[in-house]
């Protein structure tokens, strides 16, 4: 079995890995790949569009569950009004949905196609990291998603109560899903913040004490970030995102702080003090005349006389 490994020669990970692959066959990898990720997508659109209706009803359910946004029939049971404005948007937001969706089924497929060509450019322990990474950023993204999709429910009653038009308001269907697919993208990338400091801290750039002393431009940035990025123009979503990113923050200083606890940083010599300190000094030898004395010097003994070279035999002088 060996044998037959070692004539199939290595593999194309190996070749990346050890830059034996030529730029013809990384082209070709690339297409392979390429194609492998494409056909991840469009199972995952042909699943999206057959879930794209119960998808569509997940996300109505905050504009349907207001009380002011409920019609009832004649026989007792309730439905949503939406307003639609041209012909073909209803096809259109069902093929957006099914994108989505489709983008999140086949994300296995085209996440590890695109994996698998970045893998080869890294070191052993930058792929273990980046594993790590990867598996706390899904839950983070899902966490952020959830939330928004529960901010969406809240704020939503308070967007129409403010309204100048009152309460009793017919969205228009596009403009909705665009609404609250924004939302739940801009929630879930801002829960990515901490991954970033996070980085920034296993790399070695900066220390979990130069995290703590940023708080007072992270609380600032978190929420002119939560008010410039949220489509929400209410003050609930806004503060629950900016509160939530605070969060994070502190608990990625605090696991940075365990990091540099676990590697011994901030016990070097000169770690507590800053670039322009100067190194302490005991005072006994800053003191004039408290240094220690200079001996004497050694006296070096004279060196004795070279001899007198010999004079040369007569034999020479008959050569002339």
């Amino acid at each position: 079995m060996k044998l037959a490994l070692s004539r199939q020669g290595p593999s194309k990970f190996q070749q990346a890995s050890d830059g034996s692959m030529t730029l013809i066959d990384h082209v070709r990898e690339l297409r392979n790949r390429l194609f492998i990720a494409s056909l991840g997508l469009v199972v995952g659109l042909i699943v999206g569009f057959i879930v794209s209706q119960w998808v569509f009803g997940l996300l109505e359910a905050p504009y349907c569950d207001l009380p002011s946004s409920i019609a009832t029939r004649a026989d007792g049971s309730t439905y949503c009004d939406w307003v639609v404005l041209n012909v073909t948007d209803t096809l259109i937001l069902r093929l957006k949905i099914a994108l989505w969706v489709g983008l999140i089924v086949g994300s296995p497929v085209w996440l590890y196609q695109l994996w698998a060509f970045i893998a080869p450019g890294l070191h052993r322990h930058e792929r273990k990291w980046a594993y790590v990474f990867v598996a706390i950023a899904a839950p983070l993204f899902i966490g952020g998603g959830i939330l928004a999709y529960f901010v969406v429910g809240h704020s939503l009653a308070f967007i129409m109560e403010a309204g100048v038009l009152g309460e009793a308001t017919k969205l228009e269907v596009s403009s909705y899903i665009g609404f609250v697919t924004n939302m739940i993208l801009i929630f879930g990338v801002a829960f990515e913040f901490p991954l970033i400091l996070l980085m920034l801290n296993f790399t070695g750039v900066v220390s979990a004490k130069k995290l703590l002393g940023w708080w007072r431009i992270v609380v600032f940035l978190s929420f002119a970030f939560a008010a410039i990025a949220t489509p929400d123009p209410g003050p609930f979503g806004m503060t629950l995102l900016a509160l939530c990113m605070v969060v994070l923050y502190l608990i990625a200083t605090g696991v940075a702080a365990i990091n540099d606890k676990r590697k011994g940083r901030g016990k070097e010599l000169y770690a507590g003090l800053d670039d322009d300190a100067i190194s302490p000094l005991e005072e006994e030898r800053v003191a004039v005349g408290a240094s220690d004395p200079i001996e004497a010097p050694t006296p070096v003994e004279a060196p004795s006389p070279v001899a007198k070279p010999r004079p040369l035999d007569g034999r020479f002088d008959d050569m002339t």
